[in-house]
């Protein structure tokens, strides 16, 4: 189930959203009393509520608007007991001062807005102690990790409990948290108005991620990137999963570098049976796999990842993908000399432009490399046996195709461009790694040149 949080300043417009979310079938709404700027009249927003209903008032110090006192505060929230608020949201350290009347369900809930505490067992324990009916904890996310954490707290707690991080690197758990056993997760009722950091919205929840059709059985795909933001796999995976009609969820992973190696030992206990991989993690994750491809053999570079049989497989889908629009757009059949003689530059040295000179290569193409170290440029030319090009000379370089392999020009930096405007010749044919945003600086400098 999801539950959605209604955060607005007047009576009249938490209600306008509340029967909207009626209406929208939803089974649950969490109604935010801090962010209400006038006393409260908690009879007139629970009078013909559509849905059940937590009342829920938050301090700043949990992420909250409440600018009274605290013993106003008490009171409200023994009021919405009084007066039938289906649950009651209960902070850990007043839930002890507010006892249980009637049939007002109570949510114990703990938020920690800095990091995910190492000792969530003891927290869960102290909180099992005040006679919830739900254990509710939100921890902000430093690592990959802390998603495993409290999700692996969710499967084996012996009270309903829900427990998710926030921040962008949280997002994961807040999916997941209902295959490992919780009763609901908590989503915007837009995505412009979260009330908690990496908050989804309602329609991306449903639409997206397809939460309330994961199941304990749905399997676990994903993207593995730092930063995850900008991608659109997701997206696109999600939509083709649900044509498929695949128990599956695609979803973003934010993984730092120096956190790939735990990541990935920690997936078979997640269910997560592949990943997309992407910057900066394509070379580094060779040592953390068990079977090699020959295109990620020949680029030391993988951008899929399929675990089974408890082996974890790389793959290299990007080589043939790349290989076959160049090849589409010049009109040419596949062989083995396909492109002999034909020049390319390549901008960039990292794991894309390795894939894309070495499947180029293997069809006899002319190679040349380039990029702001000239050093890297010139190892990896070394490398693949080709040629590696001066940086401050690439906007006068002769060539039949330009590539962009570099980050640069990708979302939010979207105004820069690794090749000026004015220096694209006529007729090259440009070529951009990049789809985030579609319509690159470089393409559109491009396409005014007559490219």
């Amino acid at each position: 189930m999801i539950c959605v949080s209604v955060g607005r300043g007047r009576h009249r417009m938490m209600l306008a959203e509340l029967q909207h979310l009626g209406e929208l079938g939803v089974g649950l709404a969490e109604l935010r009393l801090d962010f209400i700027r006038r006393p409260v009249n908690l009879q007139r927003l629970l009078e013909g509520r559509p849905c059940p209903v937590i009342a829920t008032c938050r301090r700043p110090t949990e992420g909250g608007k409440w600018m009274r006192s605290e013993q106003d505060r008490l009171t409200l929230l023994r009021t919405a007991i009084a007066d039938k608020a289906d649950y009651v949201d209960l902070e850990h350290d007043i839930a002890g001062s507010i006892p249980r009347f009637g049939a007002t369900k109570r949510i114990v809930s703990y938020h920690n807005f800095n990091e995910t505490p190492e000792n969530l067992d003891d927290i869960w324990l102290g909180m099992s102690r005040l006679d919830p009916d739900v254990i509710k904890i939100a921890t902000f996310a430093n690592s990959p990790l802390d998603n495993l954490r409290v999700l692996r707290l969710i499967k084996r707690a012996k009270l309903p409990t829900i427990a998710f991080c926030m921040g962008e690197m949280g997002i994961v758990s807040r999916v997941l948290c209902g295959k490992f056993g919780a009763p609901w997760t908590y989503a915007s009722v837009h995505e412009e108005r979260e009330v908690a950091p990496g908050q989804l919205s309602l329609q991306s929840m449903r639409d997206e991620f397809r939460y309330e059709q994961i199941g304990r059985d749905t399997g676990i795909l994903g993207v593995i990137a730092d930063p995850v933001a900008h991608s659109l796999s997701p997206r696109v995976h999600n939509a083709c999963i649900r044509k498929a009609e695949l128990d599956l969820i695609y979803l973003p992973f934010r993984v730092p570098a120096e956190q790939l190696d735990d990541f990935m030992q920690a997936c078979p206990e997640v269910d997560i049976r592949g990943l997309s991989v992407s910057l900066p993690h394509k070379e580094r994750i060779l040592r953390n796999l068990n079977v090699l491809d020959d295109n990620v053999v020949g680029v030391r570079a993988c951008n899929t990842v399929v675990f089974r049989n408890q082996n974890a497989y790389g793959y290299n889908t990007d080589l043939e993908a790349a290989i076959g629009v160049l090849l589409d757009a010049l009109g040419v059949e596949d062989s083995r000399n396909a492109l002999h003689g034909r020049r390319f530059l390549i901008l960039g040295a990292g794991g894309t432009a390795r894939t894309i000179a070495w499947g180029l290569l293997r069809r006899e193409a002319n190679v040349f490399i380039t990029a702001r170290d000239f050093r890297k440029a010139e190892l990896l030319a070394n490398q693949l046996k080709c040629k590696a090009a001066d940086w401050a000379v690439r906007q006068n370089f002769p060539c039949e195709v330009l590539i962009n392999a570099t980050p640069c020009g990708m979302h939010p930096n979207m105004d820069e461009s690794p090749f000026d405007d004015g220096w694209f010749t006529a007729g090259t044919l440009v070529f951009d790694v990049i789809y985030n945003p579609e319509q690159t600086m470089f393409i559109k400098f491009a396409r005014k040149a007559g490219c």
